[in-house]
């Protein structure tokens, strides 16, 4: 099968690999998308030790079941499915209490088992979900980056979210901030650095956007609020200034969520934590209900996960990582489908 290969540091290539066999808990799939991750965009351009190569990266997917392992009999050959893009363990103390997410032993596509930039992958056959007959590849594939949108929403859904402020208008950004108008029924600002990107978070709803270049955001939520600060911030960038920003946009007794992991260390003034009582919240991943939840919301037509996406065949696989590297104008997320 043809897969898009990461074989060093600086590098990738369109090659030629063996298809294994699946396990007895595993099917076969046929992929039929998978997204490009901005982690594994840092990971590539910052050679990440959490995904050291050769590898086959790639966890944002969906396709077709070609083959069924011994054990499998909970899906059948020819099923349209979605994948988790982790795999839980199911025993231990985390999954036990229903943080499947944040297993102690989770193992996630393209960084610690083989990706989905390939013809086929396989998977067990409990990551799997039905894709919905109405929804594209491309959107059905994104299920799992909408899903973290929706963490977020259940992650806050006991502080108030009239005000919310999205920095980044990247796809984890526009994603939550979709999340957070459908499901909380939000006026979401979104603040970027692109003029491109603003211009979509625009046209998907939000209820204003800030240029990170010509404005401060905090500023800005503050004028907007009466001086108080946003009810709920999201951090989709995760640079040591956005976490900065994600606090001194808040209001007191406010929640900031830090999603973005583009940075690793960041100096805060924690007065402004602890004398208004802000809260933070780190977040990573997603349920795989959130992940139902997700294709729900995409194919009742809620979310919009199609006109700021492009598709490229597996043959164009380098060029996708190329061109979301640079991130110039309306390139904000990629799809390749084999």
């Amino acid at each position: 099968m043809r897969v898009l290969n990461y074989p060093a540091f600086d590098q990738l290539e369109i090659r030629e690999q063996d298809v294994a066999s699946p396990k007895p808990d595993e099917v076969r799939l046929k992929v039929a998308a998978c997204g490009v991750c901005g982690s594994e965009l840092e990971s590539f351009k910052n050679h990440s030790p959490r995904r050291p190569p050769p590898l086959v990266m790639g966890h944002e997917f969906c396709g077709t079941v070609a083959e069924l392992g011994t054990d499998v009999t909970s899906v059948k050959i020819g099923a349209r499915v979605v994948s988790n893009s982790l795999v839980p363990c199911g025993k231990c103390v985390r999954c036990t209490r229903g943080d499947t997410h944040l297993c102690a032993h989770r193992q996630i596509f393209g960084m610690h088992r083989p990706g989905a930039f390939a013809e086929y992958v396989n998977v067990p056959a409990r990551c799997l979900i039905p894709w919905p007959e109405n929804l594209p590849a491309e959107a059905a594939s994104l299920a799992e980056p909408l899903a973290n949108g929706i963490h977020i929403v259940n992650l806050t859904k006991n502080y108030p979210a009239a005000t919310v402020l999205v920095i980044g208008a990247g796809p984890i950004g526009l994603f939550s901030q979709q999340a957070l108008q459908v499901l909380r029924g939000s006026k979401v600002y979104v603040a970027d650095l692109s003029p491109e990107r603003l211009a979509v978070a625009k046209k998907l709803g939000a209820a204003g956007v800030i240029n990170s270049r010509e404005q401060d955001p905090a500023k800005v939520l503050q004028e907007l609020t009466g001086g108080e600060g946003a009810d709920i911030v999201v951090d989709a960038v995760g640079a040591s200034a956005t976490k900065k920003t994600s606090l001194e946009a808040l209001r007191p007794g406010g929640v900031t969520v830090w999603i973005g992991l583009h940075e690793n260390t960041v100096t805060i003034d924690s007065y402004n934590v602890t004398l208004p009582e802000k809260q933070v919240l780190g977040t990573y991943a997603a349920k795989i209900e959130e992940l139902a939840h997700a294709l729900q919301l995409m194919a009742s037509g809620q979310v919009d996960a199609l006109s700021w996406v492009q598709r490229f065949p597996l043959e164009e696989g380098v060029t996708a990582f190329q061109r979301m590297l640079a991130a110039k104008g309306h390139d904000i997320k990629a799809v390749i489908c084999p």
